[in-house]
């Protein structure tokens, strides 16, 4: 185990640890997000909801730079949420940890967003109607018939963000800078070990993480999605 260890230098464990760290709070934070959202625009009729709808999957269609962009101008110091944070709370997210969790988080809602959504309304709606005659609230129908059901979906999509946010790039760098210790995660770790000379061994290293990382995940999302499929009759 003590070889195994001594492959990576510590720099690369802390690039290798602070990536699970900040995917599993950007799930964390996108979560219950992505379910009020998926719930709203899969069930709801309200005025605005096409602009809800366009705004939320921009992340999907937007290159990552652009994004961590936008994050800049919004959150960075000088700009208005972000000035309001550091002013009143003394809360800095550009250029921190919490700086790439909120990018990773961006990045990966309108994926989560999509496969909640997806199984919320391939949930039969009768049932819910059903519900709804004999009295059950929202809370009771949805937390009694719509969340069980979806449960595969809702998986699928926690699982599907945390791979995801393994290997985000542009908008981490553009927004939480390439900081050692703080803000490295793998996908930077990797791109700072091209730019060193001699650099390509401690690439190839993390790459090979990155890539049993994310088959891990994937093949975990896909064998436990299907298991609560066939539980729920799916």
């Amino acid at each position: 185990m003590g070889g195994f260890a001594d492959t990576f230098s510590s720099t690369e464990w802390q690039a290798i640890r602070l990536t699970l760290i900040v995917a599993s709070r950007a799930v964390a934070i996108d979560l219950p997000l992505a379910m009020g959202l998926a719930y709203l625009l899969s069930r709801g009729r309200f005025a605005g909801r096409g602009v809800l709808d366009t705004v939320t999957h921009l992340p999907l269609v937007l290159p990552p730079v652009v994004v961590g962009w936008l994050l800049l101008l919004l959150f960075g110091l000088h700009g208005p949420i972000g000035a309001w944070l550091y002013g009143w709370f003394g809360i800095r997210l550009v250029f921190s940890q919490a700086g790439a969790v909120l990018a990773c988080a961006t990045m990966i809602l309108p994926l989560m967003l999509r496969a909640i959504r997806l199984s919320l309304e391939a949930v039969d709606p009768g049932l819910e109607q059903a519900a709804r005659s004999l009295g059950a609230g929202v809370w009771d129908r949805f937390l009694s018939i719509t969340l069980p059901l979806a449960a595969p979906g809702v998986l699928v999509a926690a699982i599907g963000g945390f791979a995801a946010a393994l290997g985000e790039f542009g908008a981490v760098i553009t927004f939480a800078a390439n900081i050692p210790g703080q803000t490295q995660t793998l996908p930077l770790a990797i791109y700072s070990a091209l730019q060193s000379p001699g650099g390509e061994a401690a690439a190839a290293r993390l790459s090979l993480v990155s890539v049993v990382l994310a088959v891990v995940f994937l093949t975990l999302a896909e064998g436990l999605g299907r298991r609560l499929r066939a539980r729920v009759g799916r």
